[in-house]
């Protein structure tokens, strides 16, 4: 008997050896090792991913338009608050009052109509957008729908924009705005001043009409009373301060080069003059439809202007669009080459959209290029499904990442696009099936490649090593050495991505626990 049953022991052993070494725990993971496989057993479970990627903390947003990133909703409460008219059959606001016209309406009216409400929402939004115009057309309309509210509103949307990022776990954000209020062009308007393409003898000209002293100034007035009004409303400073206090913001000077040459260049040239003068204004991107007929026509000159203004200042950062555009939108030859003119003759740091890059003269020479000399490229998923009518496997997401070329994921027109940063980032995790290490390295590019003052945490484009002063320190701590604090007060890009390793690893901590095949965030079951 005592042999049968040894021999049945061993029968049973070897029969269910096999499932029985799979119920075995496996050893622990470390943190990052199980958040990655608890992303992975979340994949299909859309509304566990959706937490997941909203607590994700995302760094900075890279590319965002204030003005588009306002929800229609804060615009006509504004308007109404603001006595504005609105003309129904436009569904635009005027900041003259209304009169007897039947086809205008008083903005208070908005709030007490409950379809008009809706119809002025859709109006100003991509939301329920089903045509007759292209999506392309009905996206770029809305800004000269609320843009009058908007012009006296910057603290306002300051501060509705940085309680969205907190939500959002951003730290960061680079804003592009129009600074100085229009003051650039208003001195080529007030002296009559031509375009010449003798660009040094231009520059002259704007220089001696006092462009530099009109802009500057008039940034300075604009934003502190910008940042005045947003630190009010959000009780900065003070015990009742709100999360949006905490988020750092930086401004891109919007160059709307849809304009004729003179304005442009004097855009551009004011750009870049405080850009030297005030640390809060970091860079100068152009911007309107690139396929529209000035953009394409003078896009070459665009490009000198930039060039010839970056070889007097080249410590001015750039980032610049490039690349909205797709096959049949314009000619063939029109997506060939603005990607690489940017980055050749232009000096961009970085790329916004990027999307038509397969229609590029040399495409993987292109990428290449790109990833040797890191020029980021700044990724806005549903701005170009909405305006592009680009999505899935049509998107160059996948390729970027395929050649190495740094890329972050930001919202551009957030409100227009009726989403958001968490929403833009499960999109990307979502269609793209990023993996946590590579979601990982996209939150980490978003402050590496800001235009943030100081030198980086990182000495490598991997993330594996601190600089020395803080390579023993461990982020997580909430503590640091007398060197790396020191270090750290120093450069505000390393104490931003400091503050990122950190919320990175309670992050990791808290959303997955042990290294077995079950995974459980808190508070939640067996998700396998």
């Amino acid at each position: 008997m005592r042999v049968r049953a040894v021999f049945l022991s061993l029968l049973l052993l070897f029969i269910c050896g096999d499932s029985w070494s799979k119920e075995k725990p496996q050893p622990k993971a470390d943190p990052e090792t199980a958040t990655a496989r608890y992303l992975d057993s979340i994949r299909d479970q859309p509304s566990l991913l959706l937490d997941f990627v909203h607590e994700l903390p995302k760094g900075g947003d890279l590319h965002n338009h204030l003005v588009g990133a306002i929800y229609a909703e804060d615009f006509i409460h504004w308007a109404a608050d603001d006595n504005f008219c609105l003309s129904r059959p436009t569904s635009t606001f005027l900041a003259t009052g209304c009169t007897a016209d039947a086809n205008l309406s008083p903005a208070k009216q908005i709030l007490n109509d409950a379809n008009l409400y809706q119809q002025v929402i859709n109006a100003l939004s991509m939301r329920t957008f089903s045509g007759p115009e292209s999506g392309h057309d009905h996206f770029f309309a809305t800004f000269d729908k609320f843009g009058a509210v908007a012009h006296s509103h910057l603290g306002d949307m300051l501060a509705v924009m940085t309680q969205q990022a907190a939500a959002d776990h951003l730290s960061y954000l680079e804003l592009l705005i129009s600074p100085d209020n229009g003051a650039a062009g208003h001195v080529v308007a007030d002296n009559n001043i031509a375009f010449d393409d003798n660009l040094k003898a231009m520059r002259d000209k704007l220089l001696a009409a006092g462009i530099v002293e009109k802009a500057v100034a008039a940034t300075k007035k604009n934003l502190d009373e910008g940042e005045a009004r947003k630190n009010q409303l959000l009780h900065c400073g003070t015990p009742q301060a709100l999360p949006g206090c905490n988020v750092a913001v930086r401004y891109q000077y919007q160059v709307l080069r849809g304009l004729p040459p003179n304005i442009v260049f004097a855009q551009m040239l004011a750009a870049f003059e405080i850009a030297k003068a005030d640390p809060r204004v970091v860079d100068l991107n152009p911007v309107m439809p690139e396929d529209a007929y000035v953009p394409m026509h003078d896009f070459d000159l665009h490009m000198r202007m930039i060039a010839f203004l970056h070889e007097l200042d080249p410590q001015v950062h750039l980032s610049l669009h490039a690349g909205e555009l797709w096959t049949g939108l314009v000619p063939p030859h029109g997506l060939t080459y603005h990607i690489r003119e940017s980055i050749e003759m232009a000096h961009a740091q970085r790329i916004g959209h990027g999307v038509d890059v397969m229609f590029e003269d040399d495409p993987v020479g292109l990428l290449k290029e790109m990833a040797n000399r890191k020029v980021a490229v700044e990724i806005n998923l549903s701005s170009n499904d909405q305006i592009l009518g680009v999505r899935g496997n049509q998107h160059p997401l996948p390729i970027y990442l395929l050649y190495g070329v740094p890329v972050v994921i930001s919202t551009d027109d957030q409100g227009v696009a009726r989403s958001d940063a968490t929403q833009e980032y499960l999109r990307a995790v979502r269609d793209y099936h990023l993996s946590y290490p590579v979601l990982k390295r996209i939150v980490r590019n978003s402050l590496e490649f800001s235009f943030l003052q100081g030198e980086s945490l990182w000495t490598d484009s991997g993330y594996a090593h601190r600089n020395s002063a803080c390579a023993s320190d461990d982020p997580s701590s909430g503590e640091s050495s007398s060197a790396c604090g020191e270090f750290l007060k120093q450069n505000e890009r390393a104490r931003l991505q400091w503050h990122l390793e950190a919320d990175l690893a309670a992050f990791e901590g808290k959303t997955c626990c042990t290294g077995g095949a079950t995974y459980r965030p808190e508070g939640v079951g067996s998700m396998r």
